[in-house]
């Protein structure tokens, strides 16, 4: 793999910071995949960077719209153009943000860290102001409250380096620009989360959200609970990977965040951490033995992103004790490498394409654009553990699946 400095190509002559070069380079992934002497944590960071550059350094510099291309299904490119850079920002940081958070980095992942932390609030600032070409659609439409939300995660996930380091005015413009979102009605579905999110967010940093809206999202999921740690997308269950791509990680986190406000039951969030504890054997289950997973299901093109609660279960350290850490580690690491790693992962800019294993654009739907693609950096979440963490210390160890078909005896499985 050549190495690739969109800061420096694609924008070049710009220099509204003054920045390095990318420093997510490394070795060719093929190579590094061979390589006992990359470690799976300098592999997963390496990995993380390389999806992450292209939207940050852009974004950094106010030029996201001018520099990411839009590919979309046909005949929805203009449509999408309207909404896919919030996508981008939303959902690159949604992934990023806890290894920003991350205190006690060291050496070249403390550069790195500071880099891209820097990077990551420019981007912020550049896309609520209304004066900036880079000023985000947080209004218009229905699909601004989705990434909105995948922003306000990042921002629970990231406090400290996403919220309390914005300079004042940024933060009052990002708090209006989360507001806006409000005219959206979401969809009878997991879309309502999306709303409960944003006003968790408001609510942690500015001690005022929408207990209605929050309340609404929560009870409307306990009735949708199918049972076994699964709940449905609405009223009806849909056999996808919205489990992880929104329902569980979303409602851990506006529950959580409520009670550390003291507005919510201590119970509840013990209740939802038992079924999400169990989703997460369920996923860990559902890594082949050569990383694939089966292909059922909306929003494929989201690749690794299918195991974002797998990853923030490691993350919070709530994995169940038949789910050791390095076992875990290694499924999401074979998940990872056979979802990111195919030729047309990637174009020749560094931008995702649709996808999941290479580039596949009919396994895109009409919702599907480049922006929506970075959620696949929700499967990095557990980079925000530190590297002398259980999660990246412990012996590399087979999964479920690796076990049962190479003939090693497992234990049975059983529902809640």
């Amino acid at each position: 793999m050549k190495r690739r400095s969109f800061v420096t190509q694609a924008v070049t002559g710009l220099s509204a910071l003054a920045l390095p070069s990318p420093t997510w380079a490394t070795p060719d992934l093929a190579a590094t995949t061979a390589s006992a002497k990359v470690s799976d944590r300098t592999y997963w960071l390496n990995t993380l960077l390389r999806v992450v550059d292209p939207v940050l350094g852009a974004a950094a510099k106010a030029q996201l719209k001018a520099a990411m291309p839009i590919e979309a299904a046909p005949g929805q490119q203009e449509g999408r153009h309207s909404v896919s850079h919030l996508e981008a920002l939303g959902r690159t940081l949604a992934g990023l943000a806890p290894w920003l958070e991350l205190s006690g980095a060291t050496g070249d992942e403390l550069t790195r860290q500071k880099r891209y932390a820097e990077l990551a609030r420019q981007a912020i600032s550049h896309g609520v102001d209304p004066t900036s070409p880079d000023f985000l659609n947080f209004n218009q439409g229905g699909q601004p409250v989705v990434d909105a939300a995948f922003l306000a995660h990042a921002l629970l996930r990231a406090p400290t380096q996403l919220w309390n380091q914005l300079p004042a005015a940024t933060q009052t413009q990002l708090v209006q620009a989360l507001q806006s979102s409000r005219v959206i009605k979401p969809v009878y579905s997991n879309w309502l989360l999306f709303s409960a999110i944003i006003e968790a967010a408001l609510l942690k940093f500015t001690g005022s959200g929408d207990l209605m809206r929050m309340d609404y999202a929560i009870k409307q999921h306990q009735l949708w609970y199918k049972g076994d740690g699964t709940y449905g997308d609405g009223p009806d269950y849909h056999w996808d990977y919205y489990n992880s791509y929104v329902i569980q990680p979303m409602l851990l986190d506006v529950v959580a965040t409520l009670v550390q406000a003291g507005k919510e039951r201590q119970e509840l969030l013990d209740t939802l951490r038992a079924r999400a504890r169990r989703y997460a054997v369920v996923q860990e289950r559902l890594v082949a033995p050569d990383g694939s997973f089966a292909a059922f299901g909306r929003s494929l093109a989201y690749r690794c992103g299918a195991f974002q609660h797998l990853a923030q279960m490691a993350l919070q350290q709530q994995l169940p004790p038949e789910l050791p850490a390095g076992q875990v580690r290694s499924a999401l690491t074979a998940v990872i490498r056979r979802t990111m790693e195919p030729k047309g992962t990637f174009d020749a800019q560094g931008w995702l394409q649709i996808g999941l294993c290479g580039h596949q654009p009919g396994i895109g739907e009409t919702y599907i654009s480049t922006g929506s693609l970075y959620l696949c950096s929700t499967a990095f979440l557990p980079l925000g553990l530190p590297p002398t963490d259980a999660f990246w210390t412990s012996p590399a160890q087979d999964w479920t699946a690796k076990q049962i078909w190479s003939g090693q005896n497992v234990k049975t499985d059983h529902a809640l």
